[in-house]
């Protein structure tokens, strides 16, 4: 068992190495997309949200939230005012609530869980209830208009609609004015159902016995449909059970991810599994990692799912975030499923125990008529039928779909493999949305995945989820929380290009791009490789497909400033162009050189500037190169010169910073402070130093450290200490700060000079003291 998991490990290893190591290519703190205007941030009413659902309604430009006791509608268009409604649960309620052990905080209140649009005016609403699950609409007006009122004469019991438990996971979706639900349905959380309620039709419910359903955790419901048929529409629920057809029984099975699908026109059997679906069949949804000798890396748990819909709406794409479950390793992975395999799963054979010794294998029998799991439609329907309804299907098809309620082969992603991965990263993968945008070369998909500790990852994956040669891209991360919270919800308004973001403390709001931020030359526009975004002959911006303009540039695929940029107003030279910047040091004290890609994709390299001609600085113990610049330890006479800060990213190099770097020498430096002088320097000393004159003392303090270096502090400070605190040589600094401020006028005369075209003039290598 060990040796099989370390082959996985060694299989997880191998396919990240394949693929380039991925770090974001921007980031942006809480604090950056604030200034920038670049985010608005909602808390509720009171500063105290605790969101636990929420709902984007286009039609109405409103987002809907549920909180703890406590509804909130938020217009999207100006003046983006809100509106609140208390709801909390009834008192009698709460008081059984805490008498029956729960939390009086956490538990015994009415978290509003569902939130579904009802009809054109109204919302349907449903909150614990303090583990007494209730329901309620809400009138939310006609378009334009923004009333948000509670309607009390509609509370009913929400039993099968919400769960008990606030943090139990379940799973909903509303079609047809019918509420389709995984979701426990007792006060312990241990009956979990599938569960239809509302509308014209019946109230059905999942079976109950572990081959249906064991220990299911729901995470999402859709309805897809097959056809232009109505009555062959289907709704599909993904979650995680115990799989009864693994060996590992004694620990009560593995956990495996299960694609479920029943028909939207069951009512049910009439003797066998009467008020139960009668259409019901499941089968495995698999995403792992090839490795050597067959063995594969599998991600069994899932967290998130989104349907990216197509023009063709019964052929949606569907993204799936997995964790392992693994106590060797944790990592996370995106998969991409088609719907023509998810169908061809279902057409397939059903799983059954057969032989002696009850192994699972394909089903090789006689399959009743009608087929089990098929809906009743004009498609499925023979000529003369007799069939009107699943009241009228032979018990022998009630019965097979009850004991066989698994399909034998699995669903796998788009080329057998994950689209993302993620091993070994300091967060979790919590949400994703994907949003499908046109740029210059043809259509991407730009997934946001959210984090449990407030960011987002804005990821695209070059080539397609039906190619296996792709290279994944994350373009930005954003740290859209001020303190790290999980990201619990996430929604795309397509309309105005945004993305709200929910925690348990607030809801976000910030735009899918943001172009300006890029810079202000064509060649960083280029490197961002950002779909949505394009150089227009001007500034970075909104790449707009029926916009023709002559000096549009983008290239995502290879991001070639060079090959783009010749000819724009900003070229690749300008970016060449840094400024020099003077730096002092003192000999045998240590000296850093700051410089830091706004990339972290970028690769730093170091070259010292000879005549014409860069030569690149040779590293070893004494000199390093560090994430943020280059760090002399010990700086000699020889490092005297002009140091360039050169970053290279997809082949494309440009000159980040320039330091003159000027030595001064150790003899010179011990010559300054043994000179006598009538200067007198303000002490920081305490017996010494008044109140009035501290401020100046800090301000020579960094003086004197930017002069002599912060090589070793406990030197400085014994340093500091002789030279401030001794009555001797307090009254022997005055030639040394004259030099000082003499040698400071110099190279700022010298950079004047070189930036009105001047002829250079640099400081003296030594400085003499006139006897």
């Amino acid at each position: 068992m060990e040796l099989q998991v370390l082959v996985q490990l060694v299989a997880v290893i191998s396919f990240s190495a394949s693929t380039k190591v991925n770090v974001p290519r921007l980031r942006h703190s809480y604090e950056d997309l604030l200034a920038t205007n670049r985010t608005s941030v909602f808390s509720g009413f009171s500063g105290d949200l605790q969101l636990s659902a929420m709902f984007l309604d286009e039609y109405h430009d409103r987002l809907f939230l549920g909180g703890k006791d406590v509804l909130y509608s938020l217009r999207l268009d100006p003046p983006h005012d809100a509106k609140e409604i208390h709801w909390p649960s009834l008192p009698e309620n709460r008081e059984d609530c805490i008498l029956k052990g729960k939390d009086p905080e956490t538990e015994c209140a009415n978290f509003v869980r569902l939130l579904q649009p009802f009809n054109r005016t109204l919302l349907l609403a449903c909150g614990t209830g303090a583990f007494r699950p209730l329901c309620a609409y809400v009138d939310v007006g006609h378009r334009g208009e923004h009333v948000f009122s509670l309607d009390l004469t509609t509370v009913e019991n929400g039993r099968g609609r919400c769960p008990y438990d606030p943090k139990l996971p379940f799973a909903s979706t509303f079609t047809g004015e019918e509420l389709y639900t995984g979701v426990s349905v007792d006060f312990l959380g241990r009956d979990s159902v599938i569960y239809r309620d509302l509308g014209n039709r019946a109230r059905l419910r999942t079976d109950n016995d572990q081959t249906i359903l064991h220990e299911p955790r729901f995470i999402a419901a859709h309805l897809i449909p097959d056809s232009a048929d109505r009555d062959d529409d289907k709704i599909y629920f993904f979650f995680t059970e115990r799989a009864a057809e693994t060996s590992d029984q004694d620990d009560g099975g593995a956990i495996y991810t299960r694609i479920g699908r029943l028909c939207a026109n069951d009512v049910g059997g009439r003797r066998v599994l009467s008020n139960k679906w009668s259409t019901f069949i499941k089968t495995r949804l698999v995403c792992s990692v090839p490795g050597p000798h067959g063995i594969q890396t599998h991600f069994n748990q899932l967290e998130d799912v989104f349907l990216l819909k197509t023009k063709d709406e019964a052929n949606p794409e569907i993204y799936a975030i997995f964790s392992t479950i693994s106590n060797v390793f944790q990592g996370y992975a995106v998969c991409v499923y088609n719907m023509a395999d998810i169908r061809e799963a279902f057409n397939g054979p059903f799983a059954h125990k057969k032989g002696s010794d009850y192994q699972w294998g394909s089903y090789e029998g006689h399959l009743p008529y009608p087929r089990p799991g098929v809906c009743l439609s004009k498609i499925t329907a023979q000529p003369g039928g007799a069939f009107r309804s699943t009241l009228d299907f032979p018990d022998a098809v009630l019965q097979f779909v009850r004991t066989h309620p698994l399909m034998w082969h699995p669903v796998h992603p788009a080329q057998r493999q994950p689209l993302l991965l993620r091993t070994g990263a300091p967060y979790r993968l919590t949400h994703i949305t994907v949003d499908r945008t046109q740029a210059e070369d043809g259509y991407y998909d730009v997934m946001f995945i959210g984090t449990d500790v407030g960011t987002v990852l804005k990821v695209i994956v070059l080539g397609s989820a039906n190619s296996s040669d792709s290279e994944e891209i994350t373009l930005e991360e954003l740290q859209v929380f001020k303190a790290p919270t999980s990201i619990t919800f996430m929604e795309i308004s397509v309309k105005r290009q945004t993305l709200f973001v929910g925690s348990q403390s607030a809801v976000v709001q910030v735009p899918l791009h943001r172009c300006a931020m890029y810079g202000k030359a064509c060649a960083e526009c280029c490197l961002a490789r950002d779909p949505y975004c394009a150089w227009d002959g001007h500034m970075c911006t909104r790449y707009l497909p029926n916009t023709k303009r002559r000096y549009r540039r983008q290239d995502i695929k290879h991001a070639n400033p060079a090959l783009q940029c010749m000819d724009q107003k900003h070229s690749v030279e300008d970016l060449d162009l840094a400024e020099e910047q003077l730096v002092y040091g003192t000999e045998n004290n240590s000296t850093f050189l700051e410089c830091i890609p706004r990339s972290p994709q970028a690769t730093v390299t170091w070259h010292l500037q000879t005549d014409d001609h860069l030569e690149e600085v040779t590293l070893d113990e004494r000199i390093l190169k560090t994430e943020k610049g280059l760090l002399f330890r010990r700086v000699f006479r020889q490092d005297e010169g002009i140091y360039v800060c050169r970053t290279r990213e997809h082949g494309f190099t440009r000159t980040l910073s320039r330091f003159w770097l000027n030595v001064l020498y150790a003899d010179t430096l011990s010559d300054f402070l043994s000179r006598d002088g009538k200067y007198k320097v303000w002490s920081p000393c305490p017996a010494n130093a008044g109140t009035a004159n501290r401020s100046p003392a800090r301000a020579w303090f960094k003086d004197v450290l930017q002069l002599i270096g912060p090589s070793n502090l406990p030197q400085v400070e014994q340093y500091c200490e002789r030279v401030w605190c001794n009555e001797k040589l307090r009254r022997k600094h005055k030639s040394m700060m004259d030099k000082y401020r003499q040698a400071q006028d110099s190279a700022r005369r010298a950079r004047v000079q070189k930036s009105t075209g001047g002829p250079r003039i640099r400081s003296p290598r030594d400085l003499h003291i006139p006897q």
